[in-house]
């Protein structure tokens, strides 16, 4: 790996010292070492670390009394917040699995999920309860007031009989059934300490849920000794961040595995100050910035995009020096605008929920490359293979699959021993699904392997189509998927998303992108789409663009809505074109900026 390692910014080690305590010592230590520090600010809610070390202890002491021991799971179906902050460490400091949920899931898919762990204990957002509670019979079931962790100010202008807080506070709170316990009233009425036996660092402290690396819903089973790995690796690459002295943007969901490392974990392991909000919101991270001046900050792409866009005048992110982004390609157009307009700088990571999850990151100096995964982190080994033989690694240059080891690398999924089995090989080695090429001792993505599309026999790298696409004129979003063709295997289409006023057809996509793409890799049909389905990170889901393909046909190139031969369809079809029209123009009339505290209702998928 010395053509790896020669890249590593100044400082960062090759190896990690393996991590001997479980993740409660973090928490532990910020709060013996800077107890008087603001651990939180949640929307001008300031928290010390020694508030947040007592509020852990009730809340852990409120678990035991609700019969929670080591070894039991406790579900979390949160926003960010400063109660979820202290249910994950008091779940922790007992010895008990922290599930993560999605609290804007369709209440079918967070019941099936209860059901896979066996957790009793349920503590959920107030809105995702409203539906939710009734369908989860014999559980312990406890509703967080998210109104109860603004500051008294805020809770009191809430209150006021005036439509705008009427409106505020409808959502931000929800009605819930009588068998609901309220999580604040439990954990106030409860003692200030507790007996438990607290966990092992080879316990499981985490269950995410995931498509996984074959895209079927599963639960990621993450020790504490995994976690606190990756906790070591990262702390290791951005060693030029001081514990005690850092305040940390956090607005990535806990729920993800890229948010839980960043805000549960790294923060709290830096004693670093947090502006947490619960949904993504320029104008009140912004806020929060002049309250705590943000050092760092990790996002994903369309966060920067945005961000840049809300500043009114000069930088606001005056002491931000650091930020990451993930989850997606980062444009390097856009890495520079960030770094230009921030005077900081921007580097690139990689990871899977099944990493714990970072595993490779550009370096923090002037070697940054963005749009690559960048360089495997200390502790991390790593092969690229032939994806029908794993035994063969491919020669430097050529695409094959990542394959990742190390101590941050996951122990299995959930009741799901086959799936475990094709993915962890020989109990040790990670498939990714990702088809990556060496370059210079960087890690560069072509693909994810289960979207890869076979065209005559001929691999297309839908990335590669889509950047070759997205530059052309009138295109201001574009998912390339592969849809069944006969005896050709797959057809290559690209679902496009239009800037306003603009008229594209497949003769026009297929001149663009015949001198930047192999003739069978150049779409051979397209479909214009109002929006690309997203995650809750905002990653383009090409599974759900081809299920929507699928509800439609094609006709002359292009991928339309089925012709019906009824007049009673044809008229629903009117109907439902002309409020399509009427919304669209409605999204074009300029609106007051969002302040929305709750999260995206829009973006309720996970990746």
């Amino acid at each position: 790996m010395t053509m790896v390692r020669q890249h590593y910014a100044a400082g960062v080690p090759d190896e990690i010292e393996l991590p001997t305590a479980p993740l409660p010592d973090l928490l532990t230590r910020a709060v013996a070492d800077f107890p008087n520090r603001h651990a939180i600010d949640f929307i001008g809610q300031k928290t010390s670390y020694a508030e947040l070390g007592e509020l852990v202890q009730k809340t852990a002491s409120m678990l035991t009394l609700a019969g929670v021991k080591r070894g039991d799971v406790v579900a979390a179906i949160l926003p960010n917040c400063t109660q979820h902050v202290a249910l994950a460490y008091a779940t922790w400091s007992i010895g008990a699995i922290l599930a993560e949920h999605n609290p804007l899931a369709p209440a079918k898919e967070l019941v099936a999920q209860i059901e896979n762990h066996g957790g009793t204990v349920v503590v959920g957002w107030e809105k995702t309860l409203t539906d939710l509670a009734d369908l989860l019979p014999g559980k312990t079931i406890m509703a967080v007031n998210l109104t109860a962790a603004l500051p008294k100010r805020s809770q009191m202008l809430l209150k006021l009989p005036i439509k705008a807080a009427r409106a505020q506070r409808n959502k931000m709170r929800g009605r819930v059934p009588a068998h609901v316990y309220s999580f604040e009233k439990m954990v106030a009425s409860a003692p200030s300490s507790f007996v438990a036996e607290g966990p092992d660092i080879h316990d499981v402290a985490v269950y995410l849920h995931t498509g996984g690396t074959t895209g079927s819903p599963k639960a990621v089973c993450l020790t504490h000794f995994n976690i606190m790995s990756n906790y070591e690796q990262v702390a290791a690459w951005l060693c030029e961040l001081k514990r005690g002295d850092e305040t940390i943007g956090s607005v990535l969901p806990f729920f993800h595995a890229f948010g839980m490392v960043l805000s549960l974990v790294l923060s709290v392991g830096l004693a670093a100050t947090q502006d947490i909000l619960p949904s993504f919101d320029p104008d009140m991270l912004i806020a929060a910035n002049k309250r705590h001046p943000i050092t760092f900050f990790g996002g994903v792409p369309p966060m920067y995009d945005r961000l840049i866009a809300a500043f009114d005048g000069p930088n606001p992110f005056t002491k931000l020096r650091y930020s990451v982004s993930g989850a997606m390609p980062l444009d390097p157009e856009l890495a520079k605008r960030w770094e230009e307009a921030t005077d900081s700088l921007l580097i690139e990571g990689y990871g899977m929920t099944e990493g714990s999850p970072v595993i490779a990151g550009s370096p923090v100096s002037a070697d940054r490359r963005p749009s690559t995964l960048g360089l495997p982190f200390p502790s991390v080994e790593v092969r690229v293979v032939d994806p029908e033989n794993i035994d063969n690694d491919v020669a430097e240059g050529e695409i094959g699959e990542l394959l990742v080891r190390g101590p941050n690398v996951f122990i299995g999924y959930l009741n799901q021993p086959e799936e475990t089995a094709q993915t962890l090989i020989d109990g040790e080695w990670l498939r990714t699904g990702d088809l990556v090429t060496w370059d210079d001792g960087f890690l560069v993505m072509a693909d994810r392997r289960k979207e890869l599309i076979i065209n005559s026999g001929f691999n297309v790298y839908p990335s590669q189509v889509e950047e070759a696409v997205r530059s052309m004129p009138g295109i201001r979003d574009v998912a390339v998927v592969g849809m069944p063709d006969g005896t050709r295997g797959e057809a290559v289409v690209a679902a496009l998303v239009l800037e306003p006023g603009a008229t594209i057809d497949l003769e026009n996509v297929r001149k663009w992108t015949q001198d930047k793409l192999s003739h069978y890799s150049m779409p051979r049909s397209i479909a214009i789409m109002d929006e690309l389905p997203r995650s809750q990170l905002g990653k383009v889901m090409r599974r759900s663009v081809r299920d929507q393909l699928q509800d439609l046909e094609l006709q002359a190139g292009v991928w339309k809505q089925k012709l019906s031969a009824t007049g009673d369809d044809l008229r629903e079809r009117a109907t439902e074109l002309r409020d399509r029209i009427e919304a669209g123009m409605e999204r074009s009339t300029p609106s007051e900026p969002e302040t929305d505290t709750t999260p995206d209702e829009e973006s309720a998928q996970e990746k």
